[in-house]
């Protein structure tokens, strides 16, 4: 009887060790940032860079590389960490426009000229808004953070992105 207690205590501790359990939601995000794939969105996630004067702002950003993770952008999403953002890359360089149609999250729309500098920034403060903003010259990606962080941050045109 021993030895059956023995093994079905063992069989249940191996089983709690096996067995997903919730996590936390700030270790949640911390994965997600380690993480190649973006857990919500199911895109790259890589590293990107704003060289701003002395300082060096680092961000994991995901990237909308297809036209349509580029049409859904973060719609509908009503979070995203501090470090986190959205680059969409444009291949081949073009003037761009953007607008917050079904998206709840007010975002900061970095336009970064094909030299990698920051040509203008626009505030979209108002969630769901169609009015568009539009680039002041030919992009090579647009990157896309919360709204008020390029301010809290001092990320401003001129200052080089790298991703």
């Amino acid at each position: 009887m021993i030895r059956a207690s023995f093994l079905l205590a063992g069989t249940a501790a191996l089983l709690a060790a096996c067995s997903p359990q919730a996590q936390p939601k700030a270790e949640a995000s911390a994965m997600a940032m380690q993480s190649a794939t973006h857990p919500v969105s199911g895109l790259e996630v890589i590293p990107l860079t704003v060289r701003s004067g002395d300082d060096t702002h680092r961000f994991r950003v995901e990237v909308a590389a297809s036209p349509e993770a580029q049409n859904r952008g973060l719609m509908f999403r009503t979070e995203m960490g501090p470090n986190e953002g959205m680059i969409f890359p444009s291949v081949p360089p073009e003037p761009r426009s953007f607008w917050m149609k079904n998206t709840p999250l007010p975002l900061d729309i970095i336009f970064v000229g094909t030299d990698g500098r920051i040509l203008n920034i626009a505030a979209m403060t108002t969630p769901y808004s169609l009015d568009s903003v539009v680039s002041a010259g030919v992009t090579s990606g647009v990157l896309e953070l919360n709204g008020g962080r390029a301010e809290e941050l001092g990320i401003e045109p001129g200052d080089l992105v790298e991703w």
